[in-house]
């Protein structure tokens, strides 16, 4: 697999994804909800200050700052070890993933750096696209926009169940993005597949010969 083809995955994914977030974001009102496959797949507009799935770091302005740097220089060194991976001849299946991770954690930090200078806010009214420098917030402090919900089980527990009995339940209850799917799919499929991904060529021939 060659790099340029890492990157054509990275811009597929930030393509779909930045597409979504300004479609729901100039469309939904915050908080708005439809439901798309019956009531267990909805699009539900909410935004965040953090990290994915609708989780923070701080509430702050310098705490939304500090994470938006972190990501940013993750997102710089995620292109150069993705590099090198590709120069190593890593297993395509390692470069997929890197890739997936590498386009959600870029997706993300879009949001944070741009969406505050580009958007007024969704508070009470549908949110405009405005020119640079005239949104709701400062660069660098802009909020993540969420959009994906899957209640698969929306219920109230019986009475019987210790502890929680009585009280609703529902999964998967987070909002997230195609950004954050990206990075899920990346890494859970990463932790799963890591000793046949971790092989190079030069691995594989030699565990081939070693078995002759």
């Amino acid at each position: 697999m060659r790099y340029r083809h890492a990157i054509l995955i990275v811009l597929l994914v930030i393509i779909a994804d930045q597409f979504s977030k300004f479609y729901i974001k100039t469309n939904f009102y915050y908080g708005e909800e439809i439901n798309v496959l019956g009531s267990w797949f909805r699009l539900h507009f909410i935004e965040n200050e953090g990290m994915a799935f609708g989780m923070r770091l701080s509430d702050a302005a310098t705490g939304k700052l500090i994470l938006t740097l972190f990501r940013l220089v993750a997102v710089v060194f995620g292109f150069f070890l993705l590099r090198r991976l590709v120069d190593k001849k890593y297993h395509t299946g390692m470069l997929i993933c890197g890739s997936l991770i590498l386009a959600g954690a870029l997706g993300n930090l879009i949001d944070s750096i741009f969406y505050g200078m580009i958007f007024t806010e969704s508070s009470f009214h549908i949110a405009k696209l405005v020119p640079f420098g005239e949104g709701y917030g400062k660069l660098f402090h802009g909020r993540v926009v969420d959009m994906l919900y899957f209640p698969l089980i929306d219920t109230t527990l019986p009475d019987w169940v210790p502890f929680w009995g009585g009280k609703p339940f529902a999964f998967f209850e987070p909002v997230f993005n195609i950004a954050d799917a990206a990075i899920s799919c990346g890494v859970i499929t990463l932790l799963l597949f890591q000793k046949k991904f971790m092989q190079k060529p030069g691995d594989i021939d030699s565990n081939a010969v070693a078995t002759k």
